[in-house]
């Protein structure tokens, strides 16, 4: 088992910016895809974005494509979620999540959640 801790949300204007940050505990890390998730106020948990092991693929739902950038560095246990030109319908609680496969972390393959962390964007 792998834990994770995110970090880095908060309260931002919309068209701002924030970076969350992911941090993971155990040896599996590197394996594994990565992905983040995010679930809004009575909604349930949505797909934002995944990584592959390696770092080389990546994808996101269609509604971040070209804002959001999602990155990891093996060596530091880091992942990391760049969200520039934030919007109010991106206001939810974010996870990351590891996935039992190397090459993607969709719903259905996701073995550890972090606790969240809130991102909340004004108007």
């Amino acid at each position: 088992q792998v834990q994770l801790v995110e970090s880095g949300g908060g309260l931002v204007q919309a068209g701002g910016s924030l970076r969350l940050s992911c941090a993971a505990s155990g040896r599996t890390f590197s394996g594994s895809a990565m992905g983040w998730f995010r679930q809004a106020p009575g909604k349930e948990r949505l797909f934002v974005a995944d990584i592959s092991w390696n770092g080389i693929g990546t994808d996101y739902v269609d509604s971040v494509k070209g804002r959001f950038t999602i990155s990891r560095d093996n060596a530091k246990n880091m992942v990391y979620l760049q969200m520039n030109g934030l919007k109010p319908e991106d206001t939810a609680v974010y996870y990351c999540a590891r996935s039992r496969y190397s090459g993607s972390a969709d719903g259905k393959s996701i073995v550890d959640w972090g606790q969240g962390t809130q991102v909340t964007v004004s108007s």
